[in-house]
């Protein structure tokens, strides 16, 4: 799914966002706003994971959505 498509259905995604990622924050889901590499950022840093292993896993999803 391209950026610009997952900018415009962003509302839509964020319950599935939130699915997948439980211990964001409604805050830091807004702050996302379908920016795929501030989501990167988010999941990096919540879960403790290298900046590569959270751009497969937000690309995975992205891709399966």
């Amino acid at each position: 799914m391209n950026t610009h498509v997952i900018e415009g259905k962003w509302k839509e995604l964020k319950g599935t966002v939130r699915a997948k990622w439980g211990e964001l924050t409604d805050d830091e889901i807004e702050q996302v706003a379908g920016e795929r590499e501030k989501l990167e950022g988010i999941v990096q840093q919540k879960y403790g994971k290298t900046k590569e292993e959270a751009k497969k896993e937000v690309d995975a999803f992205f891709d399966s959505i």
